[in-house]
């Protein structure tokens, strides 16, 4: 069985050697400086306390790839998926699976299953409906990852301990079928802790919950969580954020609440997690507003919950995000004239 990692990131490199030492046989799509470095010097891990890990991996350019894929891990961030969308089909075999491994709600959240707002579409989650076109529901598999990873330089990682890792995939029919069975016994099997989702979408609102407070929050104050819940003001603002995202989960009849007060009381202590907005912020890339933020904003509004607070959010985070693809680099002091 063939792999093919398409996006080799933090969380794409590390998939992709844990497969690789796992013997799985694993191709990592890669580019510029990421390319060069695993290429030569393979994917290096740090994790607290101990010493550096090396795996090699087979890294290689979208044009020294070919023949299809049985599996594809796609760990681009959402709002890069339209552009590759054709370039992943030509890559998949007719009876493949492309496991989606995106923060954030999919493009297909009202497709595939019965639902008052079945044909419904989040028009910020596919802006020209190419992906709807190109990507068939049945060759989708519904991915949540928990692995929280920094790529701290080219070809290598750290991995934090704050949260327990594991990886949890889906049909969008919530169907636990052989592939799902498959695809869990071979991940868990290379390391990773893997779990068949019975209802993708209710364990993709469960780390959405967690990413649509801290990881907006992170990236406009460039701190960790504990730093913002010492100040109380910014407890209000995490007070709102949940309150309107419990809001929209009861309108879509959702079984997920969050205790605010749990919620600030666990990530009291956390002074050194950087979200993944926050770490793309810090390296001039731009974030993944739409999944996260705008996304929810949209189903607010078709089921006619008001979310004043996560709008303000996102009015803030579009010109971060603005400003990021103006000037191409990472967010800092302005130059003195």
């Amino acid at each position: 069985m063939r792999i093919l990692i398409y996006g080799s990131g933090a969380i794409g490199s590390n998939l992709g050697g844990l497969l690789t030492q796992s013997g799985e046989d694993v191709t990592l799509l890669a580019r510029g400086a990421q390319l060069e470095a695993l290429s030569k010097n393979g994917l290096i891990i740090e994790l607290a306390g101990q010493p550096p890990q090396t795996i090699p991996v087979n890294a290689l350019p979208a044009n020294e790839i070919k023949g299809q894929f049985d599996i594809i891990f796609i760990t681009l961030k959402s709002m890069q998926i339209e552009a590759a969308a054709e370039d992943i089909m030509a890559r998949l075999t007719p009876d493949g699976a492309l496991v989606m491994v995106q923060n954030g709600l999919p493009w297909w959240y009202f497709d595939g299953i019965s639902s008052q707002h079945a044909g419904r579409t989040l028009p910020c989650l596919d802006r020209s409906g190419k992906l709807k076109k190109l990507i068939p529901l049945e060759r989708i598999v519904g991915a949540v990852i928990y692995k929280p990873v920094i790529q701290v330089a080219p070809g290598r990682i750290l991995i934090s301990d704050v949260v327990l890792p594991k990886l949890i995939i889906g049909e969008v029919n919530n169907v636990v079928t052989p592939r799902i069975e498959k695809i869990v016994a071979m991940v868990d099997k290379a390391g990773l802790p893997t779990l068949a989702s019975s209802d993708i979408r209710l364990d993709k609102w469960r780390k959405l919950m967690i990413n649509l407070i801290w990881n907006p929050l992170c990236a406009i104050t460039q701190s960790a969580p504990g730093y913002i819940v010492n100040s109380p003001f910014a407890v209000e603002m995490v007070r709102n954020l949940i309150s309107e995202g419990n809001a929209v989960l009861a309108s879509l009849g959702v079984d997920v609440k969050v205790d605010p007060d749990k919620e600030l009381e666990r990530v009291k202590t956390n002074l050194t997690q950087q979200p993944s907005m926050l770490q793309d912020v810090r390296a001039g890339r731009s974030i993944e507003c739409d999944a996260i933020v705008n996304s929810v904003i949209e189903i607010a509004e078709i089921t006619g919950v008001q979310v004043p607070t996560l709008r303000v959010v996102a009015g803030i985070l579009e010109v971060i995000n603005q400003t990021l693809v103006r000037e191409q680099k990472a967010i800092g002091p302005i130059d003195k004239q």
